[in-house]
């Protein structure tokens, strides 16, 4: 028996998730968690992962994606895509398929069963991302970087940053200086705070206010 579980915080997504694996022949799903640390916690061993891409913890997609894989999970990210960026930003990391929650059940059901076999399960919104340019520069802040910028941008001290991430303070000051050049880089300043969140919302790290999850 394959091992499926799911990173969201959505009851009910749990539930589509549990019906829809129990339609495949082979597999069996043990269970879900709202974070990929208290995933691991509970289920160390398994070898399909279904992936909401905006977590309760603000982690990095990519970062994320790149620890499923490392221990060499299959990924089938399920997300609602109301962010074009965190599209983008999964869209080229060794995920094997990409569909929206607003999709039908029989479609889930072919998406998990497609990730399972050992297939690739391109959606419209995939092929797109890959395809498409993005409409702002793309800053290439690492997953790190991205952490820090969420906590930061949130109105977090450096000291609470660096002990939510585990890390010194002068070190946060460092990956803040580095988001700072590399926006600038981009051609998209951010010199204040408040201009750090709204790059952060620009690029889909933070939620907008307000914004369905």
């Amino acid at each position: 028996m394959a091992r499926v579980v799911l990173i969201d915080d959505h009851e009910m997504v749990a539930v589509a998730v549990r019906s829809a694996v129990a339609q495949i022949e082979g597999l069996e799903f043990l269970g879900s968690a709202p974070t990929v640390d208290e995933l691991l916690a509970l289920h160390p061993a398994f070898e399909l992962a279904i992936l909401d891409l905006r977590l309760a913890d603000g982690s990095s997609p990519v970062a994320n994606v790149e620890r499923l894989d490392a221990i060499g999970a299959r990924i089938l990210v399920f997300t609602s895509g109301e962010s074009p960026y965190l599209v983008r930003s999964v869209s080229k990391s060794p995920i094997a398929g990409l569909l929206r929650k607003s999709e039908p059940l029989p479609a889930l059901v072919e998406a998990i069963r497609r990730v399972a076999a050992g297939e690739e399960s391109m959606s419209a919104d995939w092929a797109a991302a890959i395809d498409g340019d993005p409409q702002l520069a793309d800053a290439g802040l690492s997953p790190q970087e991205q952490t820090a910028l969420s906590l930061f941008a949130r109105g977090l001290k450096a000291a609470a940053v660096g002990a939510q991430m585990g890390i010194t303070v002068s070190t946060v000051d460092d990956y803040v200086r580095r988001v700072r050049a590399k926006y600038v880089r981009a051609g998209r300043p951010a010199y204040t705070k408040v201009d750090l969140y709204k790059r952060a919302v620009e690029d889909g790290i933070l939620p907008a206010p307000d914004a369905d999850r």
